[in-house]
């Protein structure tokens, strides 16, 4: 058996390399993929908090100026995944924006793979809930390190993410609501544990895009379960709910204005509507994609996995543009 090792090791590194799509390398940390580098500086970098090295991917645009301040964009990735996972899952489209429009784009990295978003996730024993790591705090502290050391613009800092990753951006908003301006999860809804306990000393505007055919985050609430339904992640409330909860909290109207997306791509199996709340006085607002038909997906993003496991992704819409759009208009 030993001397056929080398040979299986080969065999196994040829079938990862061959079928394998580049996310699903990524989100069990096979590092197998690499990319040529995008215009601007990317880099790799880390800060030290709570006695841990926490890791994030950076892309700052070429046409950074010190001087200049500048807007923030951070994006959190979903259970199993890492910051480099979410370059991955968006086709690289942030960082392309960010050399168009010229902000600082952030992929922060969770432990082992996962982030404390406030659900009691006690089946699954991932080390970020079961040790109640501070990544509010982690969070926090590196947007105090970014805003020294890139200037950026208090008043313009973002925060999206897809599934653990959303619920995280809801959970920051919920917390660092005086320190973030505006929020974008995908495929998140407010964890039930949080929704008591959150009371954010501001209005943080949301872009929120949910997808009703989704297969792990429930569009009505309740359970997200995990590995094929085997493992209770604990429970989230529903996507009305959620943004209702933001709608109250922001003083918008409780009748949204709404719209339904132009049908680009006829052969992807879903439609979307466009449902925004506003607050004329401030400027804030909320406003929620309901993606009809979509899976666990992030729009016009990489199919992670085949459509009859994770759901359609939808191609109507570039999550991408979609969430820089919303968030450029936003600012303190």
């Amino acid at each position: 058996m030993a001397l056929r090792l080398p040979f299986i090791l080969k065999k196994f590194r040829s079938i990862v390399s061959r079928d394998f799509p580049a996310l699903i390398k990524a989100f069990i940390g096979i590092n197998l993929i690499s990319a040529p580098v995008t215009a601007g500086n990317n880099q790799k970098a880390s800060i030290i908090h709570n006695g841990l090295k926490r890791t994030y991917n950076i892309h700052i645009p070429s046409s950074y100026n010190k001087s200049e301040r500048i807007p923030l964009v951070m994006a959190l990735h979903g259970r199993g995944s890492n910051g480099w996972g979410m370059i991955v899952l968006t086709h690289k489209g942030f960082n392309k924006l960010a050399e168009r429009d010229g902000f600082i784009m952030v992929y922060p990295d969770g432990i082992e793979l996962n982030w404390n978003d406030g659900r009691m996730d006690e089946e699954a024993n991932d080390r970020a809930h079961s040790e109640n790591i501070d990544d509010v705090g982690f969070i926090s502290a590196l947007i105090d390190t970014l805003i020294k050391d890139y200037n950026i613009d208090q008043k313009r800092v973002y925060v999206t993410g897809i599934s653990n990753g959303a619920i995280m951006s809801y959970r920051l908003a919920c917390e660092l609501s005086h320190k973030i301006t505006a929020i974008a999860p995908v495929d998140g809804n407010i964890p039930a544990e949080l929704y008591p306990e959150c009371s954010p000393v501001r209005p943080v505007s949301v872009l929120a895009i949910n997808n009703t055919d989704d297969p792990l985050v429930p569009f009505k609430g309740g359970t997200i379960y995990g590995k094929f339904r085997n493992i209770n992640l604990g429970k989230v409330l529903s996507v009305d709910e959620s943004i209702e909860f933001w709608v109250n909290h922001n003083q918008c109207s409780s009748t949204p204005v709404v719209t339904v997306a132009p049908d680009l791509d006829p052969d992807d199996g879903t439609r979307v509507t466009i449902k925004q709340y506003l607050n004329n006085i401030d400027g804030t607002e909320v406003i929620l994609y309901v993606v009809q038909g979509g899976g666990h997906t992030w729009p016009s993003g990489l199919q992670y996995l085949p459509a009859r496991i994770i759901g359609k992704t939808s191609r109507d819409i570039d999550a991408n543009e979609v969430i820089w759009s919303f968030f450029k208009k936003h600012s303190r």
